[in-house]
């Protein structure tokens, strides 16, 4: 137990000295120091989840995703850490807000990939949908890319239509002939009964359309053959520019599309968007949490062991700088002593030292020339 309220103190930026010296102040900052670390593991988790749907490898998004929540893990610590209990709540509130804007910002980066996992279900489906749809412009567009296939579609229901034409011609025929041979009055037949002369030349035209619809239908469906191997050729090359497609479509899973796909769920059910809106709000709690307990909370012992602390610190740092200080005019003053004393001396006995030097027939006055007087 101790040592699970020692790692909790580690989470919160707190010193371990200073809070044994203080045990009514453990609870709270084991409370702090909980909500930093599953902060950071909630962080770890989403960011595995938010890589893998980019690597789709569980080493590589393990990886960078334990590296992810422990740079979380350690902004929170940082973020918890630097506030100070001062016993002014304005200045602490002014001096919060940086911080809490920053919790603000990596509780919705925790949030989406988490929300991501959460509406995996409904994702999925509404990329399934895209992927349809998808499939779908893309055959339409590589329809339009082959318009040979549709010239020769066009060609072979003409020829079929041609040999129906003439089957129904045929057929009419054959009536004909049949009502001709039975008697049957109608607006083509004499109505006498037996092979007359109108029969046979109703006989006549029947074998001259059947003969004529044999020779199309094997002169068309030799035509209809080429046409299929045809179609077939270029069918085949459509095929292999949409399988060439195909993997992009099926590729069609990464972050920015789920992103995408929930972004539409939730313009189109307003359930998923108020879930949604309470799950950020969740992690927005959990993550301004550590703050705001800083914030409400009153000054305790803690507190002021750690301001004293510091202010030792502060006390140290004046009376170094002080006696540093002292020795430095210290030295200062010897040295500005010692060289103008050696400074005086120098110059006197460079003085004297020139005075000897200088020649006695150069110091005396001239004398008189007596002859020139």
């Amino acid at each position: 137990m101790h040592s699970i309220n020692r790692f909790f103190w580690f989470c919160s930026g707190s010193s371990l000295s200073l809070l044994r010296q203080v045990p009514t102040e453990s609870t709270k900052y084991v409370g702090i120091g909980a909500t930093v670390f599953f902060t950071g593991v909630f962080a770890a988790l989403a960011g595995s989840y938010a890589l893998y749907t980019v690597f789709q490898s569980w080493v590589i998004a393990l990886f960078f995703g334990l590296l992810w929540g422990a740079m979380i893990f350690n902004l929170d610590r940082f973020i918890v850490s630097s506030m100070r209990k001062k016993g002014q709540a304005s200045t602490e509130w002014k001096m919060a807000i940086p911080r809490l804007i920053l919790a603000l910002l990596l509780a919705v980066v925790i949030s989406k990939p988490l929300e991501l996992k959460l509406f995996e279900r409904e994702i999925n489906r509404k990329l399934d949908e895209q992927k349809i749809e998808f499939i779908k412009q893309s055959k339409d567009s590589l329809a339009k890319g082959f318009p040979e296939i549709q010239a020769l579609e066009v060609e072979k229901e003409g020829l079929k239509e041609e040999e129906k034409q003439a089957r129904d011609y045929r057929d009419k025929l054959q009536q004909e002939y049949d009502a001709e041979r039975f008697g049957e009055k109608t607006a083509s037949t004499s109505g006498k009964v037996g092979l007359g002369t109108n029969a046979k030349k109703k006989e006549q035209q029947l074998d001259v359309a059947q003969e004529d619809l044999k020779a199309l239908s094997v002169r068309n469906e030799a035509r209809i053959q080429g046409l299929d191997f045809q179609i077939e050729a270029f069918r085949a090359k459509r095929q292999a520019e949409f399988e060439k497609q195909a993997p992009s479509i099926a590729g069609f899973d990464g972050f920015a599309a789920r992103m995408d796909g929930l972004a539409k769920l939730t313009q189109e059910s307003e359930a998923m968007a108020t879930a949604q809106v309470f799950l950020v709000l969740l992690f927005i709690a959990i993550e301004t949490a550590p703050i705001f307990v800083k914030l409400i909370s009153s000054r305790g012992p803690y507190d002021e062991l750690l301001e004293l602390h510091e202010d030792k610190i502060k006390l140290y740092k004046k009376e170094k700088w002080a006696f540093a200080s002292g020795e430095s005019d210290a030295r200062l003053r010897y040295f500005e002593g010692t060289h103008g004393q050696a400074t005086e001396r120098a110059i006197t006995e460079a003085n004297a030292v020139g005075e000897e030097k200088i020649p006695s027939h150069l110091g005396s006055k001239p004398k008189k020339n007596k002859g020139l007087s």
